[in-house]
């Protein structure tokens, strides 16, 4: 199912399905499109509406991939991690020597020709009692009362409780569900019974394994990529034009569905839901309901959103 809608997203976003993955390509600070900014000065305000509506619907499953040039991103990154999305990598597209075909003046311009964007991925910081994960674990075994080598024995583990998930320095690892639940039990058992129970969430039962899976997102990588993605500006078929009768590619900055299928794969499964805030011509929307995916997406300017729906017409019964 896709759900696509000709309007402002902030008007969406209570009424669209909890998002596994946000796929955000808006403003870029160049005046591309009707309500983008002047530069990147004002970006972070433009975005912040935005950005508070997402962490307000999003869980601890929930994945951001913010698509903008290394401005555009630098100038948000500080209002991201103040509504708790935590910065986890920088993936440069790499659009070649053809994206600029010798057509810029670099004595003009005084600097190295961009051929590149960047999609920064984000997932939302799990907190628990208003701490995050890694603390929390640290306080929750402490507060059994057992010493932090037992963690040790209660894993079936030499020293791997101890020096990676009661870590509180950056060696710190998630525990696995199994591991986590393997680490509950023990206290639950062993702790001070005035303290029980220990690591639950609502202070009545313990967490169990899939409680556990549900505090961190999800992320598949495919075999072979890395973080900087060579492939040339998107041509052919796939980029849209004005018309028939009119050449001019519709949207100056389309993206790749091969691009946006990566990015929506690495990070959801068949039937989870993504949000395209952005719309334009629904490409992330086009490309999460080609991997059995359901989308909700927004777009403002009404000529675009008539001409994103022809991208849908073969399958009418698959979008509203």
């Amino acid at each position: 199912m896709v759900t696509l809608s000709c309007g402002n997203s902030l008007d969406c976003y209570e009424s669209w399905d909890t998002p596994t993955v946000i796929v955000s390509d808006g403003a870029y600070g160049i005046l591309g499109f009707e309500g983008d900014t002047s530069s990147h000065l004002d970006i972070a305000n433009w975005y912040e509406p935005h950005i508070q509506a997402w962490s307000k619907q999003a869980t601890a499953q929930t994945t951001l991939w913010f698509w903008n040039s290394e401005i555009g991103w630098a100038a948000t990154h500080a209002t991201l991690e103040k509504h708790g999305w935590r910065y986890v990598n920088a993936n440069i597209w790499n659009k070649g020597r053809g994206h600029v075909a010798g057509n810029v003046n670099t004595a003009k311009i005084r600097r190295f020709p961009v051929v590149s964007e960047v999609c920064v991925q984000y997932v939302f910081e799990a907190r628990i009692d208003n701490q995050t994960l890694q603390h929390w674990l640290y306080k929750e075994w402490k507060r059994t009362g057992l010493t932090l080598r037992s963690a040790n024995e209660a894993c079936g583990v030499k020293d791997a409780a101890v020096r990676k998930y009661l870590d509180q320095g950056h060696l710190w690892y998630f525990p696995p569900p199994d591991v986590f639940a393997k680490m509950a039990a023990y206290a639950n058992e062993h702790g001070k019974p005035e303290g029980r129970p220990y690591f639950s969430q609502d202070g009545k039962r313990p967490m169990v394994a899939e409680d556990w899976a549900k505090m961190r997102s999800k992320f598949y990588c495919p075999h072979g990529w890395m973080n900087v993605w060579d492939r040339p500006p998107l041509k052919g078929a796939e980029r849209l034009k004005v018309s028939e009768k009119n050449s001019k590619v519709a949207h100056l900055n389309q993206k790749p569905l091969d691009l946006l299928k990566l990015i929506i794969e690495a990070s959801s499964q068949p039937n989870d839901v993504i949000w395209e805030p952005f719309g334009g011509l629904f490409s992330a929307s086009l490309a999460a309901k080609q991997l059995q995916r359901r989308a909700f997406s927004a777009e403002l300017d009404p000529d675009y959103f008539q001409l994103a729906l022809t991208r849908f017409q073969t399958l009418p019964d698959l979008f509203t």
